[in-house]
Formats: C-alpha cells, structure tokens, sequence
C-alpha cells in the first residue's frame, strides 16, 4: 500500500498541477521566483513547492528556514512597511487556531538558495483557495504563536491561479 501511494504521488507530480501560484519577492527580496502548484485528489490537495533566491546563511547552523502560508486575501501589494499587506491573513474560514488554519503550510528549508517542499492536505479544496494569495514569509513558523506563528516579514507573494 505504502509504495503505490508513493506511485500515485510521483505520477501526479509529473503532470502539470490543476492550480498554480507563481511567486515572486518583494523589493528587498527581488531574487526570489518560484511555484507551488496544486493537485487535487479524492482524498486531498497534495501542493508542491519549487523556490528559487531564497535567502542564504554562511553560518554552519542557521540554514534559513522561511514559513509559507495561503492567506485569505486576492492581492500582492501592500505599503513600504508591509509590501503584501492586501494579501489579508491565513485563509482560516474555520476559525482554527493556528496552526490548525486551513491555509497553514509546511516550512521551506533554503539550500544554497534553493527550496523544494510537498505535502498532502486535506484542510482544503482546489476550489475554497482559487484567486488567495500564498506568502513566504523571512522566518519558520513556530506553531504555537497565535495568531500567525510569528513567521516574521512577508518577502514573496503570489496568487493561486487555475
């Protein structure tokens, strides 16, 4: 059973995904592009995530780890203190506590720059999160800090498209 899971993922994987954001960094986070893109199930939504320009420690230890998150908003702009500030807050129509939003996603882990993640969830349907906006944000989230889990600054955003 195990292995035809990992089949099944690997055969989605391969195909281009049903919905897609395309991200791109603030001004102070330029470099940074990428996509996640989302590929419904029965069962779930399994996101992908490919990240470019990500930031890049020299310190052995402090490999930079950056939240990402849906948030309810339709914009990618926002003020000089806040750049994607129109992006609105997770996307959270239960009214969970965090990190039981439904717009709660795994960290990325910058390597050299580069991040990739996957996962499956069931929290949403490709149709709840069409038209929001996913952020990356300058630090892990904690899981714990309500209301956010204090991920820190907004440096990418972009919004799910079909």
């Amino acid at each position: 059973m195990q292995n035809s899971n990992f089949i099944r993922i690997a055969r989605l994987l391969s195909r281009r995904p049903k919905a897609w954001a395309r991200l791109v960094g603030s001004e102070f986070y330029g470099e940074i592009t990428g996509n996640v893109g989302f590929y419904p199930t029965d069962a779930g939504v399994l996101v992908a995530s490919e990240i470019y320009g990500l930031p890049i420690s020299d310190v052995k230890c402090e490999s930079p780890i950056l939240g990402m998150h849906i948030h309810e908003g339709n914009s990618c702009t926002g003020s000089t203190d806040d750049p994607f500030e129109n992006a609105g807050v997770h996307y959270n129509p239960n009214r969970c506590p965090h990190p039981f939003h439904a717009g709660d996603m795994v960290p990325i882990f910058s390597a050299d720059g580069y991040g990739f993640s996957a996962f499956f969830t069931d929290r949403f349907t490709l149709e709840e999160i069409i038209g929001k906006a996913v952020i990356l944000h300058l630090s892990a989230d904690d899981f714990h800090t309500q209301p956010a889990g204090n991920s820190g600054q907004k440096i990418a955003c972009g919004i799910i498209r079909r």
